[in-house]
């Protein structure tokens, strides 16, 4: 399986760092968090990845030239003219993804989230995209119905709610991985600059999007505050 590493965020909440650097280098524990996660995709089998870059792009290549990629096979999905968001990141990247199932990650994202369930769990249920939550406090839940597929998505502070079954639904933080079909290309009506969490509200009526829902330790390393306790568990 290939997988994708979205890095090409402005990582706002990082400044000062990012305004020097790109958030995927930001360290915990003396190492950069887009290794960390090369060194976790390595762990599970996955050696063929597609990294997208935008913020401070040379110093990503640099940095993966250093150190020989570190025994992958990677390729860069340049978005320096245009930050596209993980929907229009994720089609510009589908010329190395088309051919099957790609896990698709965060790069400011620090899990020990066994991929293996995650994958099992998608074939299973013949999905067309396999999304990884939790039940973690998030401004923001995905909703599912009990079969834990996809059926809303709602904003805890402003109210926002999309529904397509309001009989019953169980609420989950989303946690930054999925598994994705290359048949979700053909399904994907946005162009440009979106994300990818609009084309899955706009496909979950007709088609099969699941969630799987782990215990794993799981850490968003995008606020300083974040990576001092991502510090005391990935060591």
């Amino acid at each position: 399986m290939k997988a994708m590493l979205f890095a090409a965020g402005l990582g706002t909440r990082l400044k000062p760092f990012t305004d020097f650097h790109p958030k995927a280098l930001v360290e915990v524990n003396q190492k950069p968090v887009l290794q960390r996660n090369i060194e976790f995709l390595k762990s599970h089998g996955i050696t063929e990845i597609v990294i997208n870059v935008h913020h401070f792009a040379s110093q990503i290549i640099s940095f993966l030239d250093e150190n020989n990629n570190f025994g992958c096979t990677i390729e860069i999905s340049d978005e320096t003219e245009e930050l596209l968001e993980t929907g229009g990141g994720l089609l510009k990247a589908k010329e190395y993804l088309f051919d099957d199932d790609f896990l698709v990650m965060n790069s400011d994202i620090l899990t020990d989230l066994n991929l293996k369930g995650l994958i099992e769990n998608h074939k299973k249920n013949n999905a067309i995209a396999t999304l990884a939550v939790s039940d973690r406090e998030s401004s923001r839940k995905l909703l599912f119905n009990d079969e834990n597929r996809l059926i809303g998505w709602k904003n805890l502070i402003s109210g926002e709610q999309i529904l397509t079954d309001k009989n019953y639904y169980k609420e989950f933080a989303f946690s930054g991985i999925h598994i994705i079909s290359p048949k979700l290309f053909d399904l994907i009506e946005e162009t440009g600059k979106f994300s990818i969490m609009k084309s899955y509200m706009n496909l979950m009526t007709n088609n099969n999007i699941y969630g799987f829902v782990h215990n794993a330790k799981l850490i968003d390393v995008g606020k300083p505050e974040a990576i001092a306790q991502a510090e005391l568990i990935f060591i």
